[in-house]
């Protein structure tokens, strides 16, 4: 029955920190100019995830998004995901599947799962990024790099990876995943990933299982090597106590700054998302709330018991016009299948 109590009053006390945090966050220019344009990409018998937007030289919309088999449940991410390309007329579909690019190869380092499409248009040659594992488990998670002259293919798929896990007893030793990039002004190759330490992530006794940072590497050419950032992490959130932490990060470069999306993790709460300033790319401004949650936007059925996720937005990913941001694309739990789609947000005027 103590301990029974004990836990209801952190819970009370780490509530009551989580809304006074709430209520200091200043809302970013970013936040006010989103409008919710609805669901794309609700596919019967899958969960779609991860929907990274690209123009071609007609105008039309090409995304490149994760997706999986109902069967396997919302855990299907890891163990049986596909990356799928699908085309559209307009940001707000509807879209129309066109083929599957990238799909688990056994024997390789991508043997069991291939996540987190990042797409870019570098120096003449499309560039996907995406995460792979070869075990269904977070441990063997590492980044490549896919490339192809025209949206439709063919694909050129890496043996290896573009980027490790760093060296044992390192903070990102776990893993590397949930890739951004950006080419700087002075022409250096950046590489954003996701990891946490193997110590922290076997702590659950601690209910920690891992603190989820951002990190850098670096490059002067687009195939690498990539070389860490001797300051990483470079986006770290743990020190606000209550296990705060971060992932999804998308960048971008405008007006002379450096730009970050970021789903939070208790920082302020668990679905809203996190937008940070730079003006080098390394150091990184106090976030500002980026988006809300879904029920800020949307009335929502009740969640069913098979969707722990429900009524957030994750993976944000941008469809830049003449530099600029136009639309925010998610993911959603939900949808006419309950199970996951895409969702579109228009960027209006701030």
């Amino acid at each position: 029955m103590k301990r029974f109590s004990s836990l209801i009053l952190f819970f009370l006390f780490s509530l009551s920190c989580t809304r006074a945090q709430q209520q200091q966050i200043p809302v970013s220019d970013f936040c006010h100019s989103l409008t919710p344009s609805g669901r794309i990409l609700e596919t019967v018998d899958y969960y779609v995830w991860c929907v990274s937007p690209i123009c071609d030289e007609q105008g039309r919309v090409h995304v490149f998004y994760s997706r999986w088999p109902s069967a396997y449940g919302m855990g299907g991410w890891i163990r049986a995901c596909e990356i799928a390309h699908a085309v559209a007329d307009t940001p707000e579909g509807p879209y129309e599947y066109v083929q599957t690019i990238l799909s688990p190869r056994p024997g390789y380092w991508d043997a069991t799962s291939c996540h987190n499409p990042h797409i870019q248009y570098i120096e003449g040659t499309y560039c996907l990024f995406y995460m792979g594992n070869s075990n269904g488990k977070t441990d063997t998670k590492r980044i490549g790099m896919a490339t192809a002259t025209d949206l439709n293919g063919p694909w050129t798929r890496p043996d290896q990876p573009l980027l490790e896990a760093g060296p044992e007893g390192s903070w990102d030793d776990h893993c590397a995943t949930n890739p951004a990039f950006l080419k700087h002004p002075d022409g250096r190759y950046m590489l954003y990933y996701k990891s946490w330490n193997n110590m922290d992530y076997k702590q659950e006794d601690q209910g920690i299982r891992g603190n989820r940072k951002y990190g850098l590497a670096l490059s002067d050419r687009l195939e690498g090597p990539y070389v860490r950032y001797e300051g990483n992490p470079v986006v770290d959130l743990s020190g606000h106590g209550n296990n705060c932490q971060v992932e999804d990060a998308y960048v971008w470069h405008q007006e002379g700054k450096f730009c970050m999306l970021m789903r939070d993790m208790g920082f302020v709460n668990h679905e809203a998302g996190l937008y940070f300033e730079s003006e080098d790319g390394l150091e990184w401004g106090q976030p500002q709330i980026a988006w809300r949650g879904a029920r800020e936007y949307l009335e929502l059925p009740p969640a069913p018991s098979h969707l722990k996720r429900y009524g957030r937005f994750e993976r944000p990913q941008l469809l830049m016009k003449e530099g600029k941001p136009a639309y925010l694309f998610t993911a959603m739990q939900g949808g006419k299948y309950m199970t996951a789609s895409g969702f579109v947000f228009r960027i209006g005027e701030k």
